[in-house]
């Protein structure tokens, strides 16, 4: 069977979607991917002729990869599944027009199954993790478990080539993400690891962080190394150093191993000294943690993160001492929030002195216990289908003073530039009242790319390599 993937654009490497890639080809089939970035994935679809099209979908998306699949199906005989967060927390996607199917959940073993039953024109309807829709009516499928630590290593490495193979970009690229395991033990109101851990508790199933082995990892590494360039290496697990005893493994044979410099996330009440020098010693250069909010009932009552501002303190005074450059996540307009609390976050901020402070504007999410709250309560303007899949555009939360909205969206453009000159906040209280202007944009992108380059991630670029990529930088609009 043949299955193309269509990807709107490409900001990271596609796992998801990568791994699923992996594992087809592993068992016979063929797939392509499209990137319409880079062709036009209609016409792309009309060439290829594929038996399958697939979809990936985060919010905000939804609408796109919808119309492009309505498009598509108008002109070639074509199954379509979509996958990915959308569709797993809004499984009622299957009634829209031109979907075939949707997958709930992990995706690899779901697939493959597909796949193989209908390439041997077997029944495929009662594949668990599915939903199809099959003569009007829609057959709903359980849950199948999650991949245990021993599955996730058994899966096939991620299928990079395909991904460089539609877009070069991501190909001449130095700095390459890795996962080394999935899932998250906390339940911050924002994020969707809540709302998935209970899907899979409604449906009988455990719950747990899962693990690559560290010699799993390694061998990943080492294989995309002897591949293609490699400076830099970025984790993007939810948290890295979750698992003492893990680390400390990983730390000793990756400096020996590997001994490239990576970044990693941390969690800031989770930062010792011990753990800080680990990773120091294991080739780490530097970090992201989550600050979110300065104000503490937006950050622990709101956001649920159980995290008080001493720790998030003391966490940068460890990494500092340590020599590991670190960055903030930061989140403005949050529901019951205000701009006065927005520049106590700002404020946070400048005690802790980060290499870089990255800061988004909250999107409320639907399915999260954030995002359900700000549309029952009234805090959200418009719907879930407003949201544009941009965390540094606009904002759908609703403030009680006028124009605070448009202040909100503009001290996101300069936040990182004051947190790293204090000195022009009061200049910034006053541009903030603006309308929102390319000049706020430029400053945004320009500075979050300058530090981010030279300071989280460290590695050498030629001049030719260094122009290149600060073009493609700057045409991505969306983060």
């Amino acid at each position: 069977m043949h299955i193309l993937f269509i990807a709107k654009e490409i900001d990271d490497e596609p796992h998801g979607i990568l791994l699923i890639s992996a594992l087809l080809k592993k068992h016979g089939h063929r797939v392509s991917l499209v990137v319409a970035s880079e062709q036009d994935p209609v016409q792309a679809a009309l060439r290829l002729r594929p038996d399958v099209v697939g979809y990936s979908v985060y919010t905000g998306t939804q609408l796109y990869y919808l119309d492009v699949n309505r498009r598509i199906k108008a002109q070639i005989p074509v199954m379509s599944i979509f996958g990915g967060p959308h569709p797993t927390f809004f499984p009622e996607m299957i009634e829209q027009e031109g979907v075939d199917g949707v997958c709930v959940g992990e995706g690899e073993y779901a697939t493959l199954e597909l796949l193989n039953a209908l390439e041997a024109r077997q029944p495929y309807t009662g594949i668990r993790n599915w939903l199809f829709k099959v003569d009007g009516r829609v057959v709903r499928n359980p849950l199948r478990p999650l991949l245990t630590s021993a599955e996730l290593d058994a899966l096939p490495f991620a299928d990079r080539q395909l991904l460089y193979d539609a877009h070069p970009a991501s190909r001449d690229s130095h700095i390459r993400p890795f996962i080394t395991g999935r899932g998250c033990p906390y339940n911050c109101s924002f994020c969707f690891n809540e709302a998935y851990s209970r899907l899979y508790r409604a449906a009988g199933h455990s719950v747990h962080m899962r693990r690559r082995s560290v010699g799993n990892v390694l061998a990943e590494i080492k294989d995309v190394a002897s591949r293609y360039r490699l400076s830099f290496i970025t984790f993007m697990d939810d948290t890295f150093i979750l698992n003492p005893s893990w680390l400390r493994e990983f730390g000793e044979r990756y400096r020996l191993e590997v001994g490239l410099p990576f970044w990693c996330q941390v969690r800031a009440n989770l930062v010792n000294e011990e753990v800080t020098a680990l990773l120091r010693r294991s080739g780490c250069v530097s970090v992201s943690f989550g600050i979110e909010a300065g104000d503490d009932r937006l950050r622990n009552q709101i956001l649920n993160r159980s995290m008080s501002r001493a720790e998030i303190l003391d966490a940068a005074a460890v990494l500092r001492r340590n020599g590991i450059a670190f960055s903030t996540n930061n989140m403005l307009g949050l529901p019951t929030g205000s701009l006065a609390e927005d520049l106590e976050t700002l404020a946070l901020n400048v005690l802790c002195r980060p290499a870089y402070a990255n800061v988004f504007l909250y999107q409320p999410y639907p399915k999260t216990a954030l995002g359900e709250m700000a549309l029952r309560e009234g805090y959200m303007s418009g719907t879930f289908d407003d949201l544009s899949g941009s965390v540094s555009q606009n904002t759908l939360i609703r403030f009680e003073r006028p124009g605070e909205s448009r202040r909100v969206e503009n001290l996101q453009k300069l936040f990182a530039v004051t947190v790293e000159f204090p000195w022009l906040l009061p200049l910034v209280k006053r541009a903030i009242a603006l309308p929102p202007n390319p000049l706020f944009w430029a400053i945004y992108k320009g500075w979050k790319g300058f530090a981010m380059k030279r300071r989280i991630f460290p590695y050498h670029l030629s001049p030719r390599e260094y122009v290149t990529a600060a073009w493609r930088y700057l045409r991505i609009r969306s983060q």
